[in-house]
């Protein structure tokens, strides 16, 4: 995750020089410590809590329970984690819903922290789950407020009840309190209320704020927090729970290029969970915060669970096994793998998922250098074959392949890499559906295992047992040697000669190759 980028590159380097010390002294847990108070200090987290989590860590580092590991670094990283956690909540705390609908979630925070797109967000993960939101527009301050969630819910397909057309003209506490009951009419089962901010803490926010909250008695409110104001975020959350109160917190612009301590402060500091993550600036771009899964990726263990999760939520089960048949069968087509890039499109972006690989920090360049919309590209390639080209790529001539370009606004040279990759990974699923191992380009396969060409037994039945040289060359001018009806130099005796093949005799009766031999090796060579 880019917020935490820098934070996650000091502890990787902290750790790995905890990694060469077999057993670790006081002097190497203090310079521990040190590092990760430097690297938290760094990412702007506050003071006080830096303070009482270095604190914890260097206890325990001392520890018996880190003395007595059979590998201390481990359990330190593993302390670090834990505290992390600790810091970032604890537990998952999921939302309350109103026994009796409709449930009232109340966003409120600054000007500028993402309330508005965050409120669309919210309504559809909602919808997702079965429950029928409604947006209401109650920042009434803010230019073109109101318009902008009436679009927000358009694009997450929500009901929005905007009665005024804001822009300073409107009751917002009325407009508040006359939403429960146009949502209960019109048995919406969520409300979620969309407030004013302000530039800064005011009297006159706090007041609003909390005057709407006197009117529609929420269930939950979510104060919204911008994850790049840094230090700031303390002050902000206090002046928010002294005026306003708030069950929950939720962090937006978890994908900018801040440290990231606004996340690691305002949970421990105000005693408030974090809720949920806006990570993108897609409405789909949001999901429930997890202490655990967001502490494994600042230190670069991966997050699984999420990307397990993710997956789950973008692929058909009963496509998935209709694609694995295809690959069975050989008849796996373009259309297929077009269906295939727009699921996995489905999922999210592409580049976070990755990032929630383990050791992703290592591959930080190759992410970074990630085009997303190279998929976009070979979906246009892929759109502008007709159906018989897509279901038999054999068949694209030249002629084909420039007009394909030409519609999809690529280059014949994209035309051909496509269907190029497209062979390779229908060559490669295809081993793997039969139960074989495929080969990797640049790789070759993996030793000692099996695949759908043959078996070793097949190979013995026809024609033998091959060349054991490990010198490819050697092996290679063996085999076609062999192939043509001669013995190879060097090959193993069949009843006479030392232990090997060793000094065993040509037929011939010399040391040195036949020259029918030679004839056979320079037969394969040309």
């Amino acid at each position: 995750m880019a917020t935490f980028g820098s934070l996650s590159d000091r502890l990787a380097d902290t750790f790995r020089n905890l990694r060469t010390k077999g057993k670790l002294s006081a002097a190497d847990v203090d310079g521990t410590v040190r590092e990760i108070r430097r690297a938290l200090l760094d990412a702007d987290v506050a003071l006080e809590v830096v303070k009482d989590f270095t604190g914890k860590v260097r206890e325990r580092a001392l520890s018996d329970e880190v003395n007595r590991a059979l590998n201390p670094a481990q359990q330190v990283v593993q302390i670090v984690n834990e505290e992390l956690i600790q810091i970032l909540g604890g537990q998952q705390r999921r939302l309350e819903f109103a026994k009796k609908p409709p449930t009232v979630i109340m966003l409120a925070g600054l000007q500028g922290a993402g309330k508005t797109t965050l409120a669309g967000k919210l309504a559809k993960w909602l919808a997702k789950d079965g429950h029928t939101p409604m947006l209401v527009a109650a920042d009434l301050q803010r230019p073109n407020a109101v318009n902008q969630l009436q679009v927000v819910g358009q694009q997450a397909s929500v009901a929005v009840y905007a009665p005024e057309p804001g822009n300073g003209v409107g009751n917002p506490v009325r407009v508040a309190k006359d939403s429960i009951k146009y949502a209960v009419d019109k048995q919406y089962d969520t409300v979620i209320v969309d407030t004013a901010g302000r530039l800064g803490v005011d009297a006159e926010l706090m007041k609003q704020a909390a005057d709407i909250r006197k009117a529609v008695d929420p269930d939950e409110v979510l104060f919204v927090i911008d994850a790049m104001i840094g230090q700031d975020a303390v002050a902000t959350a206090r002046a928010f729970q002294e005026g306003v109160d708030f069950t929950g917190v939720v962090l937006s612009k978890l994908d900018g290029d801040a440290r990231g301590g606004a996340a690691l402060s305002v949970a421990s500091v105000t005693g408030r969970p974090i809720i949920f993550a806006s990570t993108g600036e897609s409405l789909d771009d949001f999901e429930p915060f997890h202490p655990d899964r967001m502490a494994s990726r600042i230190l670069d263990l991966g997050d699984i669970l999420t990307l397990i999760e993710q997956a789950q939520s973008a692929f058909d089960e009963e496509e998935a096994r209709k694609v694995a048949e295809k690959f069975a069968t050989d008849s796996f087509t373009l259309d297929d793998f077009l269906k295939q890039m727009q699921q996995l499109r489905k999922a999210g972006s592409i580049k976070n998922m990755l990032g929630m690989l383990p050791g992703a920090g290592g591959l930080k360049q190759q992410l970074e250098n990630f085009d997303e919309k190279e998929i976009v590209r070979t979906e246009a390639i892929i759109q502008s074959m007709t159906k018989q080209e897509r279901t038999n790529p054999k068949i694209l001539n030249g002629s084909r392949r420039l007009r394909i370009a030409k519609g999809s606004g690529m280059t014949v040279t994209d035309v051909n890499q496509l269907v190029q990759r497209f062979e390779q990974a229908a060559k490669m699923m295809k081993t793997v559906a039969k139960g074989g191992m495929p080969n990797i380009p640049g790789m070759g396969p993996v030793p000692g295992a099996s695949f759908g060409g043959g078996s070793r037994k097949n190979a013995k039945k026809k024609g033998g047992s091959g060349s054991r040289s490990g010198n490819p060359a050697k092996r290679a001018a063996e085999n076609a040697a062999r192939a043509s009806g001669v013995k190879p130099v060097g090959a193993e005796p069949e009843k006479s000669g030392a232990g090997f093949g060793l000094g065993a005799k040509a037929p011939n009766g010399s040391q040195n190759p036949s020259p029918e031999e030679l004839e056979a090796l320079q037969r394969f060579l040309r």
